[in-house]
C-alpha cells in the first residue's frame, strides 16, 4: 500500500475576486461562472517512519458538524490531527493555508498542535505584509503566536527523509519537497506542478509569477523523476492526485494512479 493519502477537500471555481466557491459538477453549470478557473484541492498526508507529514492544508472547509474537513479526512484514515509531526507548506495562498488554523466561536487555534509548520521565511514575510486577497493574514496571526512556526531559508534538510528547496516560479519563495520514506520517493511541487496534465503541456500560465520558469521546472521534474520512479503529489488535480511514472513500449513514460 502506498503511504500517501489525498485529503480531498472538494472542487471549486475561482474568478478575479479570488473567492473560492464550491462547485458540484452534478448540480452546477460551468456556464454560470464565466471567467472562472475550476480546481480540485488535495492536501496530502504521508506516513513516514518519523511520523505523519501534511503537505499543504487546504482552504479550511468545514463539515456540517463544524469540523475541519481536513481533520475529518485524517480521522477517516484512522489517525488524529495531533499525530501530524510536520506541516510542509509550499506557499501561503489561501487555498493552501486555510486548514492550518481551526477557527471556532471566533477563536483560532493551530489545527495541528504537535506539528512544526515549515515555511520559507521570504514567503512568510511577503504574504504577511501583503494586502492581496490571495492571503488570509488572520491565519498567520494565530500561527505566529503558536510557537509551531519554523521558518527556513533556501534549501535544506529537515531530517533523514525530508528535503526542501525554493523553486519560486509560482510565488517568489515557493518551495518544493522531496520525501523519501518506505522505499518511495515522494515529490510535492505545490503549485509549480499542480496537475498531471501540465507535465505534457508546453504552456505558460498567467497565474504564475514566472510562467516560463514554472514551465521549465515541470519539464525538469518529469525528466528527472520519471526515470527514478518518483511518486508525484498533484495538489489541484482533477484526475490523478497521486501518480507514478510507467514506461511505455516506445520508451517514453506516462503517469498512472499510484494508489491502484
Amino acid at each position: 500500500m502506498i503511504q500517501a493519502h489525498s485529503l480531498f477537500e472538494g472542487s471549486f471555481s475561482v474568478d478575479v475576486s479570488k473567492k473560492f466557491v464550491p462547485f458540484d459538477p452534478l448540480k452546477d453549470d460551468v456556464k454560470d461562472r464565466p471567467g472562472s478557473l475550476f480546481i480540485h484541492v488535495h492536501p496530502f498526508l504521508i506516513e513516514s517512519s518519523d511520523g505523519l507529514l501534511l503537505c499543504d492544508a487546504g482552504l479550511g472547509q468545514r463539515t456540517q458538524e463544524d469540523e475541519l474537513v481536513i481533520h475529518h479526512n485524517i480521522r477517516k484514515l484512522g489517525f488524529e490531527p495531533g499525530d501530524v509531526k510536520y506541516v510542509l507548506m509550499s506557499h501561503l495562498h489561501k487555498d493552501h493555508t486555510g486548514g492550518m488554523v481551526d477557527f471556532k466561536s471566533g477563536v483560532g487555534r493551530v489545527a495541528f498542535p504537535e506539528a512544526e509548520y515549515i515555511i520559507q521565511r521570504g514567503e512568510w514575510e511577503n504574504a504577511y505584509s501583503s494586502e492581496s486577497a490571495s492571503y488570509r493574514t488572520e491565519v498567520f496571526d494565530v500561527l505566529q503566536r503558536s510557537g509551531n512556526l519554523t521558518l527556513v531559508e533556501g534549501e535544506g534538510v529537515l531530517n533523514q527523509e525530508i528535503r526542501y528547496l525554493v523553486n519560486g516560479a509560482h510565488t517568489e519563495f515557493h518551495q518544493a519537497f522531496h520525501i523519501e520514506t518506505g522505499g518511495e520517493h515522494f515529490f510535492f511541487g505545490g503549485d509549480v506542478l499542480p496537475e498531471p496534465e501540465e507535465i505534457f503541456r508546453n504552456f505558460i500560465a498567467k497565474y504564475d509569477l514566472d510562467g516560463r520558469l514554472a514551465r521549465d521546472l515541470r519539464k525538469q521534474y518529469w525528466e528527472e523523476g520519471s526515470t527514478e520512479g518518483w511518486v508525484y503529489l498533484f495538489y489541484h488535480s482533477k484526475s490523478i492526485a497521486i501518480g507514478r511514472p510507467e514506461l511505455k513500449d516506445d520508451g517514453t513514460y506516462r503517469i498512472i494512479d499510484a494508489t491502484k
